[in-house]
């Protein structure tokens, strides 16, 4: 028998090799009625900046697009120029809702290959957009519903967005950003496909499942849901997917999944530095946030102590609390932003904790199903 031999004490093991690097998330598209429009809903209750601009007068016949940004979120509008566009069609479908969640990758042709070979649909090739500020490279792949991941590598360009946009003046912001960047974007998939989708993160994006939340975990008298949340291997990119489940009225997820007629993304998280004047400064702007009981609070000291110190404040805004073994998060909703009741907002804080504020389920749960019972879809 041939002994093994162990290695050395000082052989450094090899590190894996990652085969799907992503940076980050780059940009999130959304496709609405009227891009004009939301752009100055954006711009003037949420505080993003228009950036980069493309329509009629840059040369473009078939849509119009208007780019934002603040901290290192940045938001994409467009909107369509004539009734036979896909970008009509997806929103006489849908209403405004989100196209593309594109990834930064440092290799776009890599990318876009690795992920056909792991059984992804190509939807867009690898194509390149040239212009006096240089190139970006671009590719898209399908995901749940009518949403698209586009792959970008925009190392080789310094315009304000992609070839073909012009940039626009720069006003000096106001105050300093509220939101700081993306924590993570929720999907909400039709019921029995929610692990159909986690697989195909996992396998096609090397992704981890970080966290999984049961029908028992996430209902109340009248509904519940089940969620599974896949993450990139150092955690930047977090994606929850929800599915409905079984209940006596109709869940949150069945009433996104009614008007949105399908798969699509539910809500995008973005994350503060100070959730308390975030959350003050946007209902100034006209945000408007789902509400929470008054008798929320009465036990929220004692569950997270770390806050009792500006209890008075969390209660004065609404915001929710929770926390983990690595710490507490604050975190609120806000009502859809258009209006069917599909896209919303989650606006969160976090102090280590790595979770997605699972001790609220049940109170979030019963305000998200006072507001359904309003619209009359509990």
């Amino acid at each position: 028998m041939t002994p093994t031999t162990a290695p050395a004490p000082h052989e450094a093991v090899p590190a894996p090799v990652d085969r799907m690097p992503l940076n980050g998330i780059d940009h999130i598209e959304l496709w609405v009625g009227n891009a004009a429009q939301a752009a100055y809903f954006y711009e003037h209750a949420f505080g993003f900046r228009r950036v980069a601009y493309a329509g009629l007068e840059t040369g473009v016949r078939d849509r119009s697009t208007h780019v934002l940004e603040q901290g290192r979120i940045r938001l994409v509008l467009t909107g369509a120029l004539s009734s036979d566009s896909p970008i009509a069609r997806h929103h006489a479908r849908h209403g405004d809702g989100v196209r593309s969640i594109a990834l930064s990758v440092p290799d776009v042709d890599h990318a876009y290959a690795e992920a056909l070979a792991r059984g992804a649909r190509g939807v867009d090739m690898p194509s390149t957009r040239t212009d006096e500020h240089g190139s970006v490279r671009l590719a898209s792949i399908a995901t749940y519903g009518e949403t698209l991941h586009t792959f970008v590598d925009r190392s080789a360009y310094a315009g304000a967005f992609l070839p073909g946009f012009r940039a626009l003046p720069q006003r000096a912001p106001e105050a300093d950003d509220l939101l700081l960047a993306i924590d993570h974007v929720v999907g909400n998939v039709e019921l029995g496909h929610m692990q159909e989708w986690v697989g195909f993160y996992e396998r096609v994006f090397d992704m981890t499942e970080m966290l999984h939340f049961s029908d028992e975990a996430i209902s109340t008298e009248y509904s519940a849901l089940m969620s599974k949340v896949v993450a990139s291997g150092d955690g930047r990119i977090k994606f929850p997917i929800n599915e409905p489940a079984e209940g006596r009225r109709k869940s949150q997820i069945d009433e996104y999944l009614d008007f949105y007629e399908g798969a699509g993304a539910q809500h995008i998280a973005v994350a503060t530095r100070d959730i308390v004047g975030t959350v003050a400064e946007l209902r100034r702007r006209g945000v408007s946030f789902i509400p929470i009981p008054e008798s929320y609070y009465d036990d929220v000291a004692e569950r997270v102590p770390a806050v009792a110190g500006q209890l008075a404040d969390l209660r004065e805004q609404g915001i929710l609390v929770d926390h983990d073994d690595e710490g507490y998060l604050l975190q609120l909703f806000t009502q859809p932003v258009g209006d069917r009741p599909t896209v919303f907002f989650e606006v969160i804080e976090r102090h280590g904790a790595r979770g997605f504020g699972e001790g609220n389920f049940k109170a979030l749960f019963e305000a998200i199903e006072r507001e359904q019972d309003k619209r009359g879809n509990l």
